[in-house]
């Protein structure tokens, strides 16, 4: 999707918002007035302002007569206004603007983002979530040059299944485990896990292929794909499903065991089952189920209530499965535990 596209449905969706708001809870401690800093996230902004940060579009004004309202940038100045007994909030642009004759010119870039973006720049584009077998009838590096047994950085390696020479770039990737739906066992994907960026050198059968950069070291058997060629989404609106969704953590990425705040998670609902960019789960404990040593009945069980223990947001949708960043923790998070529509 083109950022021009996804800036005018985030700005669609906040003048609906700003029509027709819903009630929304306040932060006790809100401030009136905020002065945004470098380092903010929209995210963070809205959690002085509100108890649900991310029902923030809730109470947005969209003043038309600022560029690109939907964006806010350090230095300008966000107020919290009254109209009819609803919250609003306002924006104030704090900071010079380059004009010229005919159009007003913004560096989007310098937007403060709705998420920490370190958090979640590494998973943006790469690692992938395959179709089984579609890894298996990639191109794949056949042996690395230089007799190495695996390959770094500035290393080059040779490659077969390369049948044309549309694409120069490369990405390598090695395939890893299935993504598995713990009710169902149903096989939702398989994870490709991103090992390094490559150029083609020579065209061939086998190709030769120069490793650029490289987060794993390559070796004999990892698989190649096109590069992605498109700029990453990294402005979001975040919102709710539709409707009633319930899903289960299937993974933590990142090389982590414990998850919380600002970890990344993939869960087992995609594009397929309605989720999208933006949309807002929350995380739920699953109780365990225990034995009942009071009840005086033999073999007696009983299942604990889950447990609310969090929030997060969608980044990235695949068909089956979907990558998300938890944005809140209150309690433990594990693999298996419950997101549902808030």
């Amino acid at each position: 999707m083109s950022t021009k596209k996804l800036l005018g449905m985030i700005f669609a969706a906040l003048i609906t918002s700003s029509l027709f708001a819903a009630d929304v809870a306040l932060n006790p401690d809100h401030p009136d007035r905020y002065v945004v800093v470098k380092g903010d996230t929209l995210w963070d902004i809205s959690s002085l302002f509100l108890r649900d940060a991310w029902l923030w579009p809730e109470i947005w004004y969209v003043n038309p007569q600022i560029a690109n309202p939907h964006l806010i940038y350090p230095g300008d100045i966000l107020t919290l206004v009254y109209i009819d007994g609803k919250p609003q909030l306002r924006l104030q642009r704090g900071r010079d603007v380059k004009l010229s004759p005919q159009i007003r010119v913004e560096d989007l870039s310098a937007a403060i983002p709705t998420i920490p973006l370190d958090a979640i720049q590494q998973f943006l584009t790469k690692p992938l979530v395959v179709d089984k077998g579609e890894l298996d009838r990639a191109p794949y590096i056949v042996q690395n040059a230089d007799e190495h047994v695996i390959a770094g950085g500035g290393d080059r390696s040779y490659v077969r299944g390369i049948k044309d020479q549309e694409h120069g770039l490369w990405d390598v990737f090695r395939a890893g485990g299935p993504y598995i739906d713990p009710d169902s066992n149903e096989v939702l994907g398989y994870e490709a896990r991103f090992v390094a960026d490559a150029a083609i050198e020579r065209f061939g059968d086998p190709a030769t292929l120069l490793l650029t950069e490289t987060d794993i070291e390559a070796r004999t058997g990892d698989r190649l794909m096109p590069a992605m060629q498109q700029d990453p989404i990294t402005h979001f609106q975040p919102h709710a499903p539709d409707g009633d969704i319930e899903g289960r953590i299937l993974s933590v990425l990142g090389g982590v065991t414990q998850i919380g705040q600002f970890d990344v998670v993939v869960i087992s609902k995609g594009e397929a089952d309605g989720m999208e960019i933006g949309h807002v789960m929350k995380i739920y404990q699953a109780g365990e189920t225990i034995r009942d040593t009071v009840s005086g009945r033999r073999f007696d069980t009983v299942k604990l209530p889950d447990e609310e223990a969090g929030l997060l947001m969608v980044f990235r949708a695949f068909d089956r499965v979907s990558f998300a960043l938890v944005m809140k923790a209150s309690r433990a998070i594990h693999v298996h535990d419950f997101v549902r529509t808030p």
